[in-house]
């Protein structure tokens, strides 16, 4: 699929902002405010990332800045009276960062931010050196793919590879990026299968599989019921 979004190096930002753990607690939010940005990680003499700064990580210092708190709270919010008193981005991140792999697929990147909970991640190679961001928003950007390209992968990637010979009678239809495949197959036990791997093309919405068997053929199969015929019923 040459040129398909499929993997999180596909779809990133190159261009990334971050931060040394020794940024001081206004510079952080200063850099927030210029790039636009609610997270930054934060990199050691490496280049290696650390950490991430989040707003959520600074807050406490606001949240916390009347005091007030009685001895339970502050054991029971521990975490937050520390980073209330933090002013550098290492005493403020989180950390170990939650980071993808260039290669990663756009899939396992979201069920990663699904899971921790986080909007981006910072990408990584396999010696953890920042190679971009990779943000919620752009893990949608597959489906601003146009039908017709959608249909070409399906074609070529599913249809053609699974029924061979006999794909030329199949239909692929895509809308808005639905995919409908229409058509009869020899080997019905591959339709679940054909289902399945057009739903994992990069940008397809849902998947209508209208594949079916071939015809009835009673003068061959007579061990199955003829449906043009019906069995008369005898009344006693």
């Amino acid at each position: 699929m040459t040129g398909t979004p499929t993997v999180v190096d596909d779809v990133m930002t190159h261009r990334v902002v971050a931060l040394r753990t020794g940024a001081a607690f206004k510079e952080i939010v200063r850099t927030m405010q210029e790039w636009g940005v609610s997270a930054l990680p934060v990199l050691d003499d490496g280049a290696r990332v650390v950490g991430v700064v989040s707003e959520a990580d600074l807050l406490p210092k606001e949240e916390y800045s009347e005091g007030g708190l009685d001895p339970y709270e502050r054991v029971r919010r521990l975490t937050d009276v520390r980073k209330a008193m933090a002013v550098t981005a290492g005493d403020l991140m989180t950390a170990p960062a939650v980071t993808a792999a260039p290669d990663s697929t756009l899939a396992h990147a979201a069920r990663v931010m699904a899971r921790s909970g986080v909007k981006r991640l910072p990408v990584v190679d396999h010696d953890g050196v920042l190679k971009g961001i990779v943000s919620r928003s752009d893990l949608l950007k597959v489906f601003l793919r146009d039908d017709a390209d959608i249909a070409e992968d399906v074609r070529r990637e599913v249809v053609d590879r699974l029924f061979g010979a006999h794909a030329a009678r199949l239909r692929v239809e895509v809308s808005e990026g639905a995919v409908t495949l229409t058509g009869r197959v020899r080997e019905t036990a591959l339709v679940p299968l054909a289902a399945h791997l057009t739903r994992a093309v990069p940008g397809v919405v849902d998947v209508r599989c209208a594949l079916t068997g071939p015809p009835r053929r009673p003068d061959l199969d007579p061990d199955l019921p003829d449906p043009q015929r019906s069995t008369p019923v005898r009344h006693r």
